[in-house]
């Protein structure tokens, strides 16, 4: 990571990035939103104590003195941890999530927290607590959600790393609207102790099937750097088994085999997404790398997507409070058709979607024995106007193909999330219209580090981020 290269180095001190961060934070902090609380007094005294032990010669963690800020739902000590929920306005978390604990024992120095949705359910970053987060590229649209407060600071240079949470896209949605890398890791990779509504720690050991938290960042080299500081068993399992980072397939685009679908009638993309993701695989074959282009041979996409569907929904119901729950079963059978209502259905009926899931982790990770990565789009569609209608099913997006559903946001980030492998988000470039694009890197499961050094490859040779204009300065 250059900034914690460049404080080892004594180039620049930690207490000079952070108060830079806060400096812009109130500079731009007016018109983004993007942060629900920040945590100034312990940041700068974190940064002056970096720059003592450093001056001491004292042991430096991976992150030592970088300023970071975490997505709201991680709890920090002391802090609110809402969700953007009402009821949490007044939570105070009792400890930090194991996220902010290992930030911290890397020696980062964090300042704040970003905005979300409520729940964490949406695409869009606004709450009745907080209010509403703004693209930096264009105020008038969403810079997506749930991450999105972490995405829109990082794009705007509001901190040098963050880290998010993903269940249906939830950090690469954002990562693609505001032009910055995130990484879905490897499923339960990442522990998410201490990221429940108040910032409490219970269930132990739980596990959505779905869900991981993983890093945010300007550029997949410092992707990389985080995850091993986030990556690993915590608790009682890390007295039993240790994690290491499997290394990258490859070195150089040239060693890649590279799977690829730009569109399919799951969610077609925008011309101007085409327009994008095309010179991309272009420049992939100059390069060398070995190109197959199609789905996994007996990968239905459809079919995968309504797997997928039926999971989610069964998580987010049995998650939903006891009165809406209760509603959901006085209804009438006939009424409750999937993936609504997936809940309701009996264990065995749950077993048997949960055998076709595993099945198509194994279809996948066959896959990845004959290429090495699989390129898709991340949404159809560019970041969008706010809309804050509901019910969010109702919503339209439009788009140069006309109205589009919603929903159709999910199609995309499906396979990555039901497999439980890691796949990365990076910028690729921008539409005529100057919106930032990504792309989606999906690899193997637990070899998270193939798809970030794939992307870190990609960006020599067509560039990463970019920042957006009115925010060099």
């Amino acid at each position: 990571m250059q900034a914690a290269d460049a404080i080892r180095r004594k180039r620049v001190s930690s207490v000079e990035l952070t108060r830079r961060v806060f400096e812009r934070i109130d500079r731009y902090g007016p018109a983004l939103n993007a942060f629900v609380f920040q945590t100034r007094e312990e940041a700068l005294a974190s940064a002056r104590k970096a720059d003592e032990d450093l001056a001491r010669g004292k042991g430096l963690g991976p992150l030592h003195g970088v300023p970071v800020h975490v997505k709201e739902s991680f709890g920090v000590a002391g802090r609110p941890c809402t969700w953007g929920l009402e009821e949490f306005r007044a939570s105070k978390a009792p400890r930090d999530s194991e996220v902010v604990s290992r930030l911290a024992g890397a020696g980062a120095v964090l300042v704040g927290a970003t905005n979300v949705p409520e729940n964490l359910s949406d695409w869009q970053s606004f709450n009745r607590i907080y209010g509403t987060t703004n693209s930096p590229w264009d105020n008038r649209l969403t810079p997506g959600g749930s991450s999105g407060g972490s995405a829109a600071a990082l794009a705007a240079g509001l901190g040098y790393l963050s880290v998010g949470s993903d269940i249906g896209g939830s950090i690469r949605v954002p990562a693609h609207f505001c032009g910055v890398y995130g990484h879905k890791p490897t499923l339960d990779l990442v522990s998410e102790q201490g990221q429940l509504p108040g910032g409490v720690w219970e269930p132990p050991g739980f596990s959505t099937l779905l869900a991981v938290a993983g890093p945010m960042a300007r550029s997949a080299s410092d992707l990389l750097a985080a995850l091993k500081v986030l990556g690993g068993p915590s608790g009682p399992d890390a007295k039993a088994w240790r994690w290491e980072l499997p290394p990258s397939r490859g070195r150089s685009l040239k060693d890649f085999r590279v799977g690829y679908v730009l569109d399919d009638p799951i969610a077609p993309v925008t011309r101007e997404v085409r327009a994008v993701l095309e010179p991309v695989i272009a420049t992939l074959e100059r390069s060398g790398a070995r190109m197959r282009p199609g789905w996994p041979t007996d990968v239905r996409p459809a079919e995968l997507l309504e797997n997928y569907l039926f999971h989610l929904i069964a998580f987010l119901e049995s998650a939903a409070p006891p009165e809406a729950r209760e509603a959901l079963r006085k209804q009438p059978p006939e009424s409750v058709t999937p993936p609504n209502g997936s809940s309701l259905r009996s264990f065995s009926d749950w077993q048997q979607e949960n055998h076709r899931r595993l099945a198509f982790r194994a279809r996948w990770q066959a896959y990845f024995q004959e290429v090495d990565v699989f390129l898709s789009p991340v949404a159809f569609t560019p970041a969008f106007p706010h809309d804050h209608s509901e019910p969010m099913s109702g919503r339209r997006i439009a788009s140069s193909s006309g109205p589009r559903p919603y929903l159709d946001m999910l199609s995309w980030i499906a396979p990555a999330t039901l497999t439980g492998c890691p796949a990365t988000a990076a910028p690729v470039g921008r539409t005529a219209s100057g919106l930032p694009v990504g792309l989606q890197v999906m690899g193997a499961f637990w070899e998270d580090a193939t798809p970030i050094v794939f992307a870190d490859l990609l960006a020599r040779e067509i560039g990463g981020f970019t920042t957006p204009p009115g925010f060099a300065g």
